[in-house]
């Protein structure tokens, strides 16, 4: 939406779960590689994915050691993913989103999944990833075997970005990770604002991480 976005005057950026879930799930249904139906999208974000408000049960003594699943089939993100992918799609699509509060303070690792089509394999899930993103200043496409972690995108205005088939299911599955205080919100507000006023796509930002 490059385009779009350099002749707007407002521009409504994703948020931090969209953008994990979209770009994951985006280049497999644009390859025709998983059906419409049935995606799924398991997802967990730290603390700071429910703002800064003081609530009890965002207590450090109560998130550390503990995964808690919340607004399962009901969150306000859901609408917004089915939307972004029902365009990419062409078609309505169906999509299970269960959200995890993790006991880190930021940060998004997503588990996103679909229904493959015939003849799909690990080489055409990692092949569409890899074409999708070739060239993109804030998209890697991890080397085979190596898997997404959130720590990794923290600080930055990177999407990592890993896939496989698992042919047990019948479902190709890609992992992304994003700082979603990064990529998730402020970082991917200032790439949109750099579009409209006519600057560098990525003035202003990073890809690299701050992990070792």
């Amino acid at each position: 939406a490059r385009a779009r976005i350099a002749a707007s005057r407002q521009v409504a950026a994703p948020g931090c779960y969209p953008t994990a879930s979209t770009l994951a799930l985006a280049p497999l249904l644009a390859a025709g590689l998983v059906e419409p139906q049935d995606l799924s999208v398991v997802a967990a974000s730290g603390t700071s994915g429910a703002g800064r408000s003081a609530k009890v049960n965002l207590l450090g003594s109560e998130v550390m050691g503990d995964l808690t699943a919340y607004k399962v089939g009901t969150h306000q993100h859901r609408p917004e993913i089915v939307q972004a992918l029902s365009g990419v799609a062409g078609t309505a699509v169906s999509l299970s989103f269960t959200p995890v509060l993790a006991p880190l303070p930021r940060g998004i690792l997503a588990t996103c999944s679909g229904r493959a089509t015939a003849g799909t394999d690990a080489d055409a899930v990692y092949e569409a990833l890899r074409s999708a993103y070739a060239g993109e200043p804030f998209v890697r496409v991890l080397p085979p075997g190596r898997w997404p972690h959130a720590a990794a995108t923290l600080g930055g205005n990177a999407v990592h970005v890993q896939g496989t088939f698992d042919a047990e299911s019948g479902r190709a599955i890609v992992v992304s990770a994003i700082d979603n205080l990064g990529k998730g919100a402020a970082g991917q507000a200032l790439q949109c604002a750099n579009l409209m006023l006519g600057l560098p796509e990525t003035a202003g930002l990073t890809a690299q991480g701050i992990a070792p």
